[in-house]
């Protein structure tokens, strides 16, 4: 029986009803929920109101416009390599929260050498940087999270956001996508659209430690409706699907991201950003391009030269190299990209 307290049916054994696409008619969902037409009409409407689209056909039933691969925390697993699986302490997947990061940043820090993970198809308050609104269309991307105790709070630095960057795209290359580039500091690009992002959040404990949270958002595929709902915020948009010559699981990309975030989380405490800097300027969209940055209140331009090894992006301007730590960095004939 999926009916909520309140007498409703339980929005996500609805969903998982519908996921495949086919059309099912109210009596037939009544049945398998144990529910009546009336709560059945009503977890509809709650889906609805949720953004997922359910259409009804007249005397058919109910359907996705597509089918859906929903997130399944036993596939996710099922990609990690085997010595990675015991690092990953807990793998929470939620149909609906607020936002991974905080809920992960509010919790207890999990133990060193060891990683929490949440995880939802719907977030209510996904965020990027600098609090801007991050769009995750429904059943088309990934919004996860990954909390991860640093013994030396140190180590905690602003490069590592660089290498979750170049762990990205190693995940991304295993699952067959193609093109994919980094944009400094911490975007996910394909032919100079942007495919995700990545958050870095940290609390610093009393030990020493640091507390950090990841965030990774991707876009999995977008339709043509999803599509036009993100470039309307200014940023030009891509997918994975849209590197890859064939549509891949989305759990099985979700996994295999785990799997390579682990790994380079255990490499970066031990040595730093050193071991990521060539793959990230093997990576780099912007090296060697025109360029402006926008720093506090203002705006350089030149062309960029990559990064140091601390991480940070190296502007040449005006005949000299400058350094930036921070910053709203473009391509300098883009300004929507950033």
């Amino acid at each position: 029986m999926a009916v909520s307290l309140a007498g409703g049916v339980d929005p996500p054994a609805l969903l998982m009803l519908l996921a495949d696409g086919r059309v099912r008619s109210g009596a037939w969902l009544a049945r398998e929920l144990e529910a009546n037409l009336g709560a059945i009409r009503q977890g509809i409407q709650r889906l609805r109101s949720l953004g997922i689209e359910v259409k009804a056909q007249a005397r058919r039933g109910y359907c996705l416009p597509q089918p859906i691969e929903l997130l399944d925390a036993l596939l996710i697993r099922a990609a990690l390599g085997r010595d990675l699986n015991p690092k990953l302490r807990n793998l929470e997947v939620l149909f609906e929260v607020d936002s991974t990061n905080t809920r992960l940043l509010e919790g207890a820090p999990p133990p060193a050498g060891e990683a929490d993970v949440c995880m939802a198809e719907l977030q209510h308050s996904g965020r990027g940087r600098h609090g801007r609104r991050w769009i995750a269309p429904f059943g088309g991307s990934i919004a996860l999270s990954l909390a991860w105790s640093f013994r030396d709070a140190a180590r905690a630095n602003p490069a590592l956001s660089l290498a979750v960057g170049v762990a990205i795209c190693r995940a991304l290359a295993r699952v067959g996508a193609r093109g994919i580039s980094l944009k400094w500091p911490n975007d996910v690009w394909f032919s100079d659209r942007k495919v995700g992002g990545v958050l870095l959040e940290l609390k610093t404990e009393v030990s020493g430690a640091a507390h950090v949270v990841i965030g990774v958002g991707l876009n999995v595929s977008l339709s043509a409706a999803a599509r036009r709902e993100i470039e309307e915020t200014g940023v030009r948009a891509a997918a994975v699907a849209d590197a890859c010559t064939e549509a891949g699981s989305r759990n099985w990309m979700t996994g295999t991201l785990l799997d390579e975030l682990l790994r380079m989380l255990d490499h970066f405490e031990r040595e730093g950003f050193a071991p990521f800097r060539d793959a990230w300027t093997a990576l780099d969209a912007l090296r060697g391009r025109p360029a402006r940055i926008l720093a506090g209140d203002s705006v350089i331009s030149g062309t960029a030269r990559g990064v140091d090894a601390d991480g940070a992006l190296l502007l040449e301007s005006e005949g000299r190299m400058q350094r930036f730590v921070s910053g709203e960095v473009s391509l300098a004939l883009n300004l929507g990209d950033a």
